[in-house]
């Protein structure tokens, strides 16, 4: 993931800031008692694109070039403005970052693999760990909902919605 985008999402988009992660996009989501300034200070700092849907973040001097103000709405709505603007990739690096804390998913050891339902620990279901909260992932239902969402935007990614123009 070369020229990937890394977000910082206020905490408006939470969800979003989880959708993305799964799709394995770098994403951290703003503290939720940062001023606007912080968090457009936090996204400049750290090279991000902050992902917000409030107008008057855009209003700061900064915001111009390091702010996409989405659309107020369904998440499906969001992800369409995101295609439009980053052409995003929803499944080549799906499922490889942890939705929690961002951090990059490792294999599961045989003690992660403990914590998890005794079908999900079948040879053939691949365990993943995130090894700075501890979180296991396997392919429950949870993992199916959200592959589904990942695959119908990979499949219309702008879903016919204007291209968002960064301020």
């Amino acid at each position: 993931m070369e020229s990937a985008p890394r977000f910082l999402c206020d905490v408006m988009l939470a969800r979003l800031a989880r959708y993305l992660r799964a799709a394995g996009l770098d994403t951290a989501l703003a503290v939720e008692s940062a001023t606007d300034a912080e968090i457009l200070r936090e996204a400049i700092d750290e090279g991000r694109w902050l992902l917000t849907a409030d107008r008057k973040i855009t209003e700061h001097k900064a915001a111009k070039g390091h702010v996409i103000q989405l659309p107020f709405g369904t998440l499906g709505l969001q992800a369409a403005a995101l295609s439009g603007q980053f052409n995003i990739d929803w499944l080549s690096h799906a499922f490889t970052r942890c939705l929690m804390d961002n951090t990059p998913l490792q294999a599961a050891t045989e003690e992660h693999a403990l914590q998890v339902p005794e079908d999900a620990r079948q040879p053939v279901e691949e365990l993943l760990a995130c090894p700075n909260c501890g979180r296991v992932y396997w392919r429950g239902s949870h993992y199916k909902r959200m592959r589904n969402k990942l695959e119908s935007w990979q499949e219309n990614p702008v879903a016919a919605v204007a291209t968002i123009e960064p301020l």
